[in-house]
């Protein structure tokens, strides 16, 4: 008897904890995923984009090989926002999940070109062939192309911004695999800003420091996704600025990624910030509706799957968030028409659909304000789902929750859920307070590792919201 859809996910999610281990499957994925088989596609549910992202970044290969073992096929991973999971977690869960992102030590990625690398480096899944090219995003994508042709040429630095799922982390490995096969005599690295703070801090705490500086200042090409994750840590900045220094002082290229612009990433030193913006610094905006029937056609390719041409412009007209809510959407449906054994049609997608239409704007919104919020204050999303009741978190919290009723139609009890089921008491009163002191023309404080900050309200709102409609 060939096993259910039902059983091959229930071996699949074991076989993923069996690879990470027990603790930590419990921590990013007990409460907080749900899986689903489609069409070659293994679908992965999580409550908010944050977490999604995490579990993508650190956990897709372990994903992988579990999927490959249990059905003898390489599936391909989506993930899509679903936020009635958020229900399911605790708060001694969110808080354990925060103080996770904050001392995670992982591995980078590390190319020495023909000197040989010191450990077999995993091919990565972004390509620039299958990078799906728009109004929206053809600045970035060509900057990345001219990098790729002239490293340490005009675009040096290079400096990629945008919200969640619209493709940054795929440029960066794009470009990466591109060096790989076109340009082998170049050494590379691509890494995120927290695999390079934990590198760092390792080194320091094993008097490596020597080591540390040889494996990444003489480097052809360093790339590095979430640069954001450097703000609050004075002494990662220092060595990322004499390390940025050695590359970009011989003619050799840096390239980075984060969900801000460099001059509203909080925390940040003044001489990074004058470097990232001396090169140059593009934005990667939500798709428009050509690009993202564009993408919906691609995936549906992919997935060998007959999907109309109304049926792509139904759901690209309604979703105008990001690459990943389009996917998942497809899949959904995809899912759904396999369950009834129709073909896909226009009356098919309005009824799997519905839900998910409806709510993916407001949440995908309101994960770009927690972005930005957080950043600004050097902080991570995960730390505004915690129970902490530091000022700066505290403050962070009750701005974001301030926007999120102020810029989408969520209402109190949901923004409440999303931001770490918190009561919606809770929102109610942190909208109060922000909206008092800003009609007061009051001022804020928060603590950074360098000391006091203070702002008037109005001005540190004005600069989110700037961001925000970028």
């Amino acid at each position: 008897m060939e096993p259910t859809a039902d059983s091959t996910v229930l071996q699949i999610r074991g076989a993923v904890a069996q690879r990470l281990g027990q603790q930590r499957f419990n921590l990013w994925f007990k409460n907080s995923t749900r899986f689903a088989l489609t069409d070659g596609f293994l679908e992965i549910d999580v409550p908010n984009p944050f977490i999604g992202g995490w579990i993508e970044n650190h956990f897709t290969d372990q994903i992988v090989e579990a999927a490959e073992e249990i059905t003898g096929r390489h599936l391909q991973v989506s993930f899509s926002v679903n936020p009635t999971l958020m229900r399911n977690l605790k708060k001694g869960q969110l808080d354990h999940q925060a103080r996770v992102v904050n001392t995670n030590e992982v591995r980078s990625r590390l190319r020495n070109g023909k000197q040989g690398s010191q450990t077999p480096v995993r091919k990565l899944r972004g390509r620039l062939d299958g990078f799906v090219v728009g109004a929206s995003n053809q600045m970035a994508f060509s900057a990345v192309q001219d990098v790729l042709a002239t490293p340490g040429g005009g675009y040096n630095p290079l400096f990629i911004h945008g919200g969640c799922g619209l493709g940054k982390t795929h440029l960066l490995q794009g470009l990466a695999n591109g060096l790989d096969e076109e340009r082998p005599e170049l050494k590379w690295a691509l890494l995120s800003g927290e695999e390079f703070t934990n590198q760092f801090l390792a080194a320091l705490r094993r008097s490596e420091l020597e080591t540390f500086r040889n494996k990444f200042r003489h480097l052809d090409v360093l790339i590095l996704d979430d640069v954001h994750f450097l703000a609050n840590k004075k002494a990662t900045q220092e060595e990322f600025l004499h390390t940025f220094n050695a590359i970009e002082g011989v003619g050799k290229q840096v390239v980075m990624a984060s969900d801000s612009h460099p001059k509203l990433i909080g925390e940040f030193s003044k001489s990074l910030v004058s470097r990232f913006v001396a090169g140059m610094v593009v934005k990667i905006d939500p798709p428009e509706l050509e690009t993202r029937c564009k993408i919906l056609r691609h995936r549906a390719a992919q997935m060998k799957r007959d999907v109309p041409e109304p049926v792509v412009e139904y759901i690209a007209e309604r979703m105008d968030t990001n690459v990943r809510e389009l996917e998942g959407a497809l899949l959904k449906l995809a899912a759904f028409s396999n369950v009834v054994g129709q073909p896909i049609t226009m009356g098919l997608a309005k009824q799997a659909l519905a839900e998910h239409l409806s709510r993916a704007s407001t949440i995908i919104r309101l994960s770009d304000i927690e972005s930005v919020v957080a950043t600004f204050f050097g902080l991570s999303p995960a730390d505004l789902h915690t129970s902490r009741k530091a000022r700066t978190v505290a403050l962070a919290r009750a701005i974001a929750m301030f926007l999120a009723r102020k810029h989408t139609d969520m209402s109190f009890p949901e923004i409440g859920r999303y931001m770490g089921n918190k009561n919606h008491s809770t929102v109610i009163l942190a909208c109060r307070r922000i909206a008092k002191v800003l009609e007061e023309e009051g001022t804020v404080c928060w603590r950074t590792p360098t000391g006091r900050c203070e702002m008037p309200l109005a001005t540190l709102m004005a600069r989110l919201e700037e961001e925000l409609a970028r």
